[in-house]
């Protein structure tokens, strides 16, 4: 038997990528090592779980046992750490020094939430959401909570503050930005997000940051960088995530800002991918769902024996804001052009132009997102 294809991380993308590998090799034999449970959950529900009353139960749609069985037998190492990786070999060692050889090596790891430099005595208590336990320990807290500060207006800041308002609790986002998701929407469009959040009862605080939290009674006293003071029950920092490199780096694997791979998802070392939120990929670091489902098809592709380059079309974002539905498809980084936006009582129509009038880039808020499919069919692939 031939040995296998080995996957580090159970999230989506290790999972996705499993599951597309078997649906074209049968025979091959899949390992997975997960830090937890080894269940099938989706990571993008957690920012809307509130809504729904999800528990963590709730959410792991199947348990590693039934993920097993659906991958052709896949092993699957729950709770299993990575100790150790030898390129050279082509063997990994996990925690208590078993030793696995493999055919091909994948990074599925994902990202850390970015850790905000916050004194206090209760500055242990600031709580992140990136994975299944995260939720437990935040839904938990709530109880008896009116009120949370979220550090961090962008996508997931935003999407936890709406899903907040759905069980009554009122959040005050705070951002050091001017505005909400200030690397996606233009001014007027990001105006709009934040007043139909506002009206549905967020509350904002920009150009500033968080530098303490202290105890307060039951509840915390946060204390402002303009030295004003906010008084909260919990306090939930969603300022960005940070890909997951550290392990790719100890074994010699070339990492940037996340592990550096070309379009055929190819690290460095031989016989080692990387793929999802720990992935740089062509200098792309994009931790959004299209893309690890475009990743996932082409490296399952690869691994099957038809080397198969990722490509990225047009891949809009769907912002779970019920308070102001929003979609945007982002112009790339280093796009020239400008944005013109189209506001009315219950839409916002904004589109990013070149210079000679090509379409690069759109957000649509409430009416306007029926716009979508049309204008996705007009904006060009990032990676074509």
């Amino acid at each position: 038997m031939s040995h296998p294809v080995v996957i580090l991380g159970t999230g989506l993308a290790g999972f996705t990528l499993a599951r597309e590998f078997r649906k074209l090799d049968k025979e091959t034999p899949l390992v997975l090592v997960s830090r937890d449970h080894g269940g099938f959950y989706s990571k993008p529900m957690l920012s809307n779980a509130l809504a729904g009353n999800k528990t963590p139960a709730s959410l792991v749609m199947k348990d590693s046992d039934k993920m097993s069985a659906e991958l052709g037998a896949a092993t699957i190492h729950k709770g299993r750490t990575v100790a150790g990786i030898d390129t050279a070999a082509r063997v990994i060692e996990l925690d208590g020094g078993e030793r696995i050889a493999y055919r091909d090596l994948v990074f599925a790891v994902g990202a850390d939430p970015i850790r905000l430099p916050i004194e206090g005595d209760a500055a242990d208590t600031v709580l992140s959401v990136n994975d299944l336990d995260d939720y437990g320990r935040f839904s938990e807290r709530l109880d008896g909570v009116t009120s949370v500060a979220v550090l961090g207006a962008g996508l997931i800041g935003c999407e936890f503050a709406n899903d907040l308002l759905s069980r009554g609790i009122s959040p005050t986002v705070i951002d050091l930005a001017p505005r909400v998701l200030p690397r996606l929407l233009p001014d007027a469009a990001s105006e709009r997000l934040r007043s139909k959040l506002a009206e549905a009862g967020a509350s904002f605080r920009f150009n500033v940051s968080v530098s303490r939290v202290d105890r307060a009674g039951a509840g915390l006293k946060l204390t402002l960088s303009d030295g004003s003071v906010l008084d909260a029950g919990l306090v939930l920092s969603a300022v960005g995530l940070r890909p997951r490199t550290g392990l790719a780096a100890e074994a010699g694997v070339r990492v940037n800002r996340g592990i550096v791979t070309d379009r055929l998802l190819s690290a460095s070392a031989p016989h080692t991918h990387a793929l999802g939120d720990c992935a740089e990929v062509d200098g792309h670091t994009l931790p959004y769902v299209m893309p690890i489902m475009q990743q996932a098809r082409a490296l399952a592709a690869t691994l099957a024996g038809n080397a198969t380059p990722v490509v990225y079309p047009p891949m809009p974002v769907i912002v779970k804001t019920p308070a102001c539905p929003t979609v945007v498809c982002p112009p790339a980084l280093d796009a020239s052009g400008a944005w013109t936006v189209e506001l009315t009582d219950d839409g916002c129509d904004a589109r990013f132009h070149s210079g000679d009038g090509q379409l690069l880039g759109f957000a649509l808020l409430g009416a306007a997102t029926k716009q979508r499919q049309a204008l996705v069919s007009q904006v060009p692939g990032l990676l074509v």
